[in-house]
């Protein structure tokens, strides 16, 4: 009983009983609407806290935390994670932007911390990796193998292809500018796999620091912007087909938000095809996500210890192991149509999830302890990495999405 009496053990039975009362009540279970214009979305949103506080106080005991002021507290972080659901469903945010609630989650917390300081009081319910370890689990259930396959194996290979090659040039580069091991994996990850959710599982099988992953996520989120913009239009000016400029923006832009709104601009084919890459990235990501636990979990041994299989397991994080097994029985034990329908309602709580854990790191961070010297040399080495990326990319799609290859 003692060894899974660890946060990372409890956050990830908790994100699997989470998926099975999804399979067992169906859609729509209890989650967070997209709109809080009447009662009843605002009685689901009072059910959804209600829960969520029931996790986490669970959690607390199972743990032996303190539960002083966590309903207070929670109460804080839900409704500043509810703000960034609202920033980033307006309108005009959502079609020009693309900004996930993530951005706003976390942008709202650094303010917070930055300007005020982050109350003792409001501390209590702020545990970051908890929920981002949940959200990862149930992450794996919207990750079905058979659909992404059926739309186009190629962009499997395109996605294996660059993950490996731009994974190698990311960590190389940030190395080479004196970027500590952990910063240059987690950026590693967020360029060459998918962005936030690669940032944030790399950060969890490395136990990485918030702060770091935080600066990660910006990096990635601001880059997106111009990206979204711009590529389009450097896609058609280089005349490219829908489909190879498509399979070439979601291969680079690195969140599936701003993807969907480039791919969007080429067409619908050519929004087919970034839909088809940026899936086939995010299939990979479980994967990944496995290798690089491994390896840092084996390097970060003694050499006396490496040969214990018993210490590296105790080392390795478990939500990895969830995130597997939610997606392999979303793929292969459900029917698509089923797998669809009931992944609806836990990627709206994993979202939800990820909102909260990012406002909390947000709260956790100060401007000073993230704008320093040695962030510097990660931003130009993520600078550098995600041209290498936009070079491969472009060149892998058009190789094999051109349709003159084929003839």
């Amino acid at each position: 009983m003692k060894k899974i009496r660890t946060e990372d053990w409890v956050a990830t039975i908790l994100g699997l009983l989470i998926m099975v009362s999804a399979m067992v009540l169906g859609s729509p279970m209890v989650t967070l609407p997209k709109s809080f214009a009447s009662t009843a979305n605002w009685i689901q949103i009072g059910i959804f806290f209600i829960l969520v506080l029931a996790l986490l106080v669970v959690a607390n005991l199972f743990l032996g935390r303190s539960l002083k002021k966590i309903i207070v507290s929670f109460a804080a972080i839900f409704s500043l994670s509810l703000l960034a659901n609202y920033i980033a469903s307006i309108p005009f945010i959502k079609e020009r932007t693309g900004l996930e609630s993530v951005f706003f989650a976390v942008a709202i917390g650094l303010l917070i911390s930055n300007t005020v300081g982050t109350p003792k009081w409001l501390k209590s319910a702020v545990y970051s990796e908890f929920y981002v370890k949940i959200g990862l689990v149930l992450l794996g259930s919207t990750i079905i193998f058979g659909e992404v396959m059926q739309a186009g194996a190629l962009g499997m290979v395109q996605a294996l292809v660059v993950i490996l090659s731009v994974w190698g040039f990311g960590y190389w580069i940030a190395r080479k500018m004196g970027v500590d091991r952990e910063m240059s994996t987690m950026l590693a990850s967020a360029v060459s796999i998918c962005g936030v959710s690669a940032a944030i599982a790399t950060a969890g099988a490395i136990k990485g620091d918030s702060k770091k992953l935080s600066y990660v996520i910006s990096l990635v989120l601001v880059c997106a912007i111009p990206m979204m913009y711009l590529m389009p239009y450097i896609s058609v000016y280089m005349g490219l087909t829908p489909e190879v400029g498509g399979a070439w923006l979601g291969g680079t832009i690195d969140t599936t938000g701003a993807v969907v709104a480039a791919g969007s601009a080429l067409g619908e084919t050519g929004e087919q095809y970034a839909v088809i890459v940026k899936s086939a990235q995010n299939v990979l990501l479980g994967f990944a996500a496995l290798a690089i636990s491994l390896y840092w979990t084996y390097k970060g041994k003694t050499r006396r210890d490496r040969s214990t299989a018993g210490e590296l397991w105790e080392r390795f994080p478990k939500f990895v192991l969830g995130f597997l097994i939610a997606s392999l029985v979303f793929s292969f034990v459900l029917d698509v149509d089923a797998a669809k329908a009931i992944g609806k309602s836990t990627k709206n709580i994993q979202s939800a999830l990820f909102s909260i854990a990012f406002v909390c790191i947000g709260l956790e961070t100060r401007f000073k302890d993230i704008f320093n010297k040695e962030f510097k040399n990660a931003l130009w080495a993520f600078l550098s990495a995600q041209i290498f990326n936009i070079i491969v990319t472009l060149v892998v799609a058009y190789l094999l999405f051109n349709h003159l290859l084929f003839k």
